[in-house]
């Protein structure tokens, strides 16, 4: 059972990473907050998750203990899958979520693509007390100061619409909503767009 992988970060998208340890990529899925953490960086450690299915072998990797101990309460949840949960996980740092499922803030997570009133009343009342009890319940939102990219509004849209297919939207209804996302903020990085495209599609 992997633990964490750490080498050099050989690629990197929203959506993925590709750590080399000694010659072996290793694809790893990941949400924005690892990506913002890990981005401009020459080497990465991400802790692992192992999906092991009949059809498929998928790993999920994070930036830090706490998103992994959150991803492993959601994907706990009936319901909530892999992607899903990367999704809640992209949306929303780590200590926002714990704060939203702490305060029973029902109405932002409805707000995350996928999650309906039914499925955000059962993420709170499953997995409140499991986080007091692991000690995830604590400190106040952080909100992850991500630089702006140098680059082109057209790079950033590809690269936007590639995470977003990658996490199982259509393509043709992500180009749209990120283009207008783009047409309102020119100057918004990737992640931004995507965050904001999550809540609209």
């Amino acid at each position: 059972m992997l633990d964490y992988v750490r080498g050099e970060l050989a690629e990197l998208a929203p959506a993925n990473a590709v750590i080399d340890c000694h010659g072996v990529g290793y694809m790893l899925n990941i949400s924005l907050n690892t990506y913002s953490a890990i981005q401009g960086k020459k080497d990465a450690k991400l802790y692992v998750y192992e999906a092991i299915r009949e059809d498929a072998y998928v790993l999920f990797g994070f930036a830090s203990k706490q998103e992994r101990e959150l991803f492993l309460l959601l994907i706990s949840v009936s319901g909530i899958g892999g992607n899903t949960a990367r999704t809640i996980l992209s949306a929303l740092s780590p200590s926002e979520l714990v704060n939203v499922i702490s305060s029973e803030n029902i109405q932002i997570l409805k707000s995350v693509k996928g999650i309906g009133l039914k499925t955000a009343q059962r993420i709170i009342v499953e997995l409140k007390d499991k986080m007091q009890n692991d000690g995830l319940a604590m400190g106040d939102i952080t909100v992850v100061d991500v630089p702006k990219q140098d680059t082109v509004n057209r790079e950033v849209q590809q690269e936007a619409v590639s995470a977003l297919t990658m996490l199982g939207f259509p393509a043709a209804p992500s180009q749209k909503v990120v283009y207008t996302i783009l047409k309102e903020e020119p100057d918004a990085a990737v992640e931004r767009v995507i965050k904001l495209a999550l809540k609209r599609l």
